[in-house]
């Protein structure tokens, strides 16, 4: 039998022990994934009116992911800015990997509710008005929350009492006129883009309108005052 010398039996000693202490990969620590997402949400509803809070929901506990050093978070197609939502968080470097998290952006501001209810064609006053406090972003799209916005336009259709005031039950002027050039701005993760275009729809202030590109592309948007267009990606 081979007997080994001291010096081999202490080398290989060494290597066993190395192997036990070797260190695992590094991994990116989950709180730093959900901070990305939580700064995200935080700066995209910046513009939002009221006191936002922006709750994100964790990873799976056994999601294992390697250590990065550029998060950049975004949303999902499909994803909105506030309400229950979700959020993608990717790495660029030095692996790349994308993981999305379930979040909320709650919006807790006044809204206008009716005091007393209109008729069709009735004008709205301020004595038709009184304040609630809410979260926005759990209310029909739409809904009012300053008096100036309602005041002195007719009703459209009929509204009950208690009943959370929104554009659409109201004869509000046209935001943007069919056959206008629009100002078209296109907002994503970072990035803001400017473009001209031709209203396809009249529309209000918030409501959906559909503009035709100089290449021909047919795109929808929200219509904003002064002849504008949101399209968001």
């Amino acid at each position: 039998m081979k007997v080994l010398s001291t010096a081999a039996r202490l080398g290989v000693g060494l290597w066993f022990c190395g192997a036990l202490i070797l260190p695992a990969a590094a991994q990116q620590p989950t709180e730093t994934v959900r901070d990305a997402a939580r700064a995200f949400l935080e700066a995209e509803a910046a513009g939002l009116p009221g006191e936002v809070r922006v709750s994100v929901g964790p990873l799976d506990p056994h999601t294992q992911l390697p250590a990065c050093a550029a998060l950049v978070a975004f949303f999902p197609a499909g994803a909105r800015a506030w309400g229950q939502t979700n959020v993608g968080v990717r790495c660029e470097s030095p692996v790349e990997w994308t993981v999305y998290l379930p979040a909320r952006v709650e919006v807790l501001t006044d809204y206008l509710v009716l005091a007393r209810g209109l008729r069709p064609g009735q004008i709205v006053t301020l004595a038709d008005l009184k304040r609630e406090r809410g979260d926005l972003a759990a209310l029909p799209e739409s809904t009012l929350t300053d008096p100036a916005q309602a005041v002195g336009h007719h009703a459209r259709i009929a509204v009950a009492a208690g009943t959370p005031l929104r554009r659409t039950h109201l004869r509000l002027p046209p935001a943007v006129r069919q056959g206008q050039n629009v100002k078209v701005v296109s907002r994503g993760a970072g990035f803001t883009v400017s473009s001209e275009g031709r209203a396809l729809n009249g529309a209000t202030e918030g409501e959906p309108v559909r503009v035709r590109m100089p290449s021909g592309q047919v795109i929808s948007g929200t219509a904003r005052n002064g002849g504008v267009v949101e399209v968001d990606f």
